[in-house]
């Protein structure tokens, strides 16, 4: 019978379409292995309870997506790992449920969590144990950072497949149409031919409408996903003028957009203090990465902020501004900038010698020192060591270098948590471990520097890789704060209260913290960041969780601070690619 052929033609069509679908998607929905500036993904070291946990979350690059979730429980007895995402918006009332993290071998656990929202958000971690239960909060940013073009021969051969499955349903259509009973030996009756041509017309121009829609709808879908959803970082635009003698750098957040386009707008009088300050800015020369500085510009209104250059040498300087809002959200505005030299400087009247470089802020740090090597060859300058080529054996210390007053800064053997060994190799987690020695030779005691045991920054030698990185991790103890008091709160929304009150509030905190001598300051700042509890055993020391990106040559600038200075030692090393 003609109609059960019909049947199992449409099964078969079926069967093609979810076929082809599925490739479609697979290759149109397949995040990119990109980064944006300021590294892919949160690597976490802190202490909860008795447990030690080192974690490690690699955000989608599309959302919905799922984060790949890594946690090593490096000290304590646990039998359990689970987690749960937390949106900033909608709070732990409307957390989904946790999941069971699965264990890989005795101290490793591993799973996928669904990411359903674009923004802020937190991965809550338990932890269970005859060590006691513990939770740890670690804030998120999940947004679409990825595109990803249809390879050529995948279009075609589904380009291919969908001809066939329109020349297939319009078959199906018109033998439907024209569907009924002929005996044997009998030609098909003129009258069932023109109905069978018939619905095939129809059929054909159905299937056209069908498709033209489709497109238009898929085209407009990409175009939003594009335009909207794709994660674009906030514009700034900036400058240096002369003021008094005193070269001054001005930040000021580019809002020309924010009218036209949703994705662009940002809620800059809602900025939160991060271990103190409101922005940090580092300032790196190019090509040759041998000036830094580590600033922290002053707001002057909700989209300006400036700071006093320190005596840095003139030239092309890239620029990393790292800011936190109130949801949590945190963000590297960048730029590229001119500075003029010293001696080209316009003076005032009366004024000797190059331009005054005083800072604004007390806790400006900045460095000189020997360009980045050549790529591939040792460096030829004794005070910029590089760990590939400096560093012991045995886990004895290698690289090392002489601090401004006097004292040497050592950076540890530190073989990689995933896989012992000496070459650094990309995608793996490190502890960078760094010792300061006084001229003695024996250990030196540090100080707090913002209320943290030390700071480091991470770029690699063409800039596309950036970090600051705190002993806690890469993310910012603001955001922890801010998403944990969102848990706390028991309101599904949330509502933000005035903008002129609110910065007006964080001004007034941020000048009194500038106002506090040194020991009051730090032990404020400990106060309202509760996750950095990391100590170390030994008080010369300092350590950063991180996973290179990328293969390739980086400068490591480290921060610490002894007998009120702000101490910075420069490292190069070399980065591999993964070997499996």
């Amino acid at each position: 019978m003609r109609t059960k052929t019909v049947e199992q033609t449409v099964l078969r069509l079926r069967e093609w379409l979810v076929l082809a679908l599925s490739l479609f998607l697979s290759f149109a929905l397949s995040p990119l292995a990109e980064g944006h500036v300021g590294s892919s993904g949160v690597v976490v070291q802190k202490q909860a309870g008795n447990y030690q946990l080192l974690i490690s979350i690699q955000p989608p690059d599309v959302v919905p997506g799922t984060a790949k979730v890594t946690v090593f429980v490096e000290k304590g007895r646990a039998s359990s790992v689970g987690g749960r995402p937390i949106y900033f918006q909608s709070g732990d009332e409307g957390a989904p449920t946790y999941d069971v993290l699965t264990p890989v071998d005795q101290n490793r656990y591993e799973g996928d969590l669904w990411l359903m929202e674009s923004g802020s958000s937190s991965i809550e971690l338990t932890i269970d144990g005859p060590d006691g239960k513990q939770q740890v909060v670690v804030p998120v940013v999940a947004v679409a950072t990825a595109l990803r073009d249809m390879p050529p021969g995948t279009g075609w051969g589904l380009a291919a497949m969908g001809l066939l499955l329109v020349v297939m349903l319009v078959t199906i259509i018109g033998a439907s149409n024209a569907d009924g009973v002929v005996a044997p030996g009998q030609g098909v009756p003129d009258k069932l031919r023109r109905r069978r041509l018939v619905g095939m017309g129809v059929g054909l121009v159905v299937i056209t409408l069908i498709l033209t829609g489709w497109r238009s709808w898929w085209n407009s879908t990409a175009a939003e996903y594009r335009d909207v959803q794709l994660y674009r970082p906030a514009p700034i635009s900036t400058s240096v003028k002369v003021v008094d003698g005193q070269r001054q750098l001005t930040i000021q957040f580019d809002t020309t957009g924010f009218g036209k386009k949703e994705q662009s707008r940002r809620l800059y009088s809602f900025i939160l203090p991060d271990h103190g300050k409101l922005m940090h800015a580092f300032l790196v020369s190019m090509p040759g990465m041998d000036a830094f500085a580590h600033l922290h510009p002053v707001r002057r209104d909700t989209l300006h902020f400036e700071a006093a250059l320190p005596p840095l040498p003139g030239g092309k300087y890239l620029l990393f501004s790292d800011v936190v809002y109130r949801s949590g959200f945190t963000e590297t505005l960048t730029d590229t900038l001119e500075l003029p030299s010293l001696e080209t400087t316009v003076r005032p009247p009366g004024a000797e010698g190059a331009a005054r470089s005083e800072p604004s802020d007390r806790d400006d740090s900045w460095l000189i020192t020997e360009p980045l090597a050549t790529p591939g060859l040792k460096p030829h300058a004794a005070s910029v060591p590089h760990l590939d080529s400096d560093m012991a054996v045995c886990g004895k210390p290698g690289a090392s270098l002489t601090l401004q007053d006097g004292s040497t800064m050592i950076w540890m053997d530190s073989p990689s948590v995933d896989s012992p060994g000496q070459t650094l190799e990309m995608g793996k987690l490190y502890t960078l471990k760094f010792a300061v020695a006084d001229a003695q030779g024996k250990a030196a005691a540090l100080e707090p520097y913002l209320g943290m045991p030390g700071h480091a920054a991470i770029l690699r030698s063409d800039g596309s890789v950036y970090i600051h990185l705190h002993p806690i991790g890469t993310y910012s103890m603001a955001a922890e704060t801010s998403l944990s008091g969102r848990i706390a709160d028991t309101s599904r929304t949330f509502r933000y209260p005035n903008a002129a009150r609110f910065s007006d509030s964080i001004d007034t905190y941020v000048a009194k913290l500038k106002a506090l001598p040194e020991a009051e300051k730090n032990a404020l700042l400990a106060t309202g960041m509760p996750g950095m509890n990391h100590v170390m055993k030994i008080n010369n020391m300092v350590e950063f969780p991180y996973a290179f990106p990328r293969a390739g040559h980086y400068r490591i600038w480290v921060q610490v601070q002894r007998n009120g200075q702000v101490l910075t030692g420069v490292f190069d090393t070399e980065v591999k690619e993964a070997l499996f």
